[in-house]
């Protein structure tokens, strides 16, 4: 049989249910659709399956599961089988790779919390132009002092559940890993550190006389630049795009989420789930993994 197609199915681990059921259920309608389907591989027992098929079309297999509404309470991702692991991989930091969002943080210690996570919100929806936004974010943070990063750093800063298992294992099956942020260097280059990436870039806050000067270093690190960084590690490390992967939760993640070979929006804005080929919405960041089709055995201890 051509497997040319799988349906990754991940329960949310944390309600504890299998997914039993509706694997069953989708292979049912797989399978009135017109589809052979293999045998349900399980990546994870109860909790994540693969299900290979061929025929028909994927957009039209996604269509019929959508209005089924059986995917309507999990994880899932459709998508071909071939360069299902990829071979470079690019995430956003703030409300992806950590739980929080560090200008937001910063805000709250120069009590300008309510006004900066207001503009925030707006931008992340794409209603503001980015660069603009952060400048504006940027400027409240004026006179802050330095120690103030490290203490938002230590206090505050989360890696997301999963982070370190996902960077990790995808480092060990040889993927070429970047952390791309409009937010700043400081926390990047830590969270590079935790997590594990191979590299990191993001903006650079300026300081005078032990004090932010209410400006950051130009250019600005914006969705421009987060694509530009994908097209410019591709032709260096000679990647197809087929073998890409980008993960993002805003609007400034969307270029390169729409231009990578699988783009996936985590518990993100509306925009960049409309924009991404799979979402997750219920899991954690070793989701990503079983959507490239890794198993339990397969993952690398945080």
């Amino acid at each position: 049989m051509a497997e040319t197609s799988v349906l990754t199915l991940v329960a949310d681990h944390t309600a504890g249910a299998s997914i039993r059921n509706i694997m069953d259920a989708a292979v049912r309608e797989l399978t009135d659709a017109g589809a052979t389907c293999a045998e349900p591989d399980w990546l994870s027992e109860g909790r994540a399956v693969d299900i290979a098929f061929s025929g028909p079309w994927r957009e039209e297999a996604e269509a019929r599961l959508s209005a089924s509404g059986l995917l309507d309470k999990i994880d899932y991702c459709l998508q071909p089988t071939l360069h299902r692991k990829k071979k470079l991989f690019l995430a956003d930091m703030d409300s992806t790779m950590i739980t929080v969002e560090c200008i937001d943080e910063l805000a709250d210690f120069a009590g300008f919390r309510e006004e900066v996570s207001a503009i925030t919100e707006r931008a992340m929806n794409g209603e503001l132009d980015f660069n603009d936004a952060f400048r504006a974010r940027v400027a409240m943070l004026k006179g802050l002092p330095e120690p103030v990063l490290q203490q938002v750093f230590d206090e505050r800063v989360r890696l997301t559940r999963g982070a370190r298992t996902l960077v990790q294992t995808m480092r060990a099956g040889g993927v070429y890993t970047a952390l791309v942020s409009g937010g700043f260097t400081f926390f990047t280059s830590r969270v590079r550190d935790q997590a594990g990436f191979h590299m990191d870039m993001s903006n650079k806050l300026l300081f005078e006389n032990g004090a932010l000067t209410g400006i950051a270093a130009e250019p600005i690190l914006n969705s421009g630049a987060k694509l530009a960084t994908l097209e410019r590690l591709m032709t260096e490390k000679k990647i197809e795009r087929a073998e890409t992967l980008a993960i993002g939760d805003g609007a400034n993640d969307i270029p390169m989420i729409e231009a990578a070979g699988l783009g996936v929006a985590y518990h993100a804005k509306q925009a960049a789930v409309a924009a991404a080929d799979a979402a997750i919405r219920f899991g954690d960041l070793t989701t990503l993994l079983y959507y490239q089709g890794y198993r339990d055995s397969d993952f690398v201890s945080a």
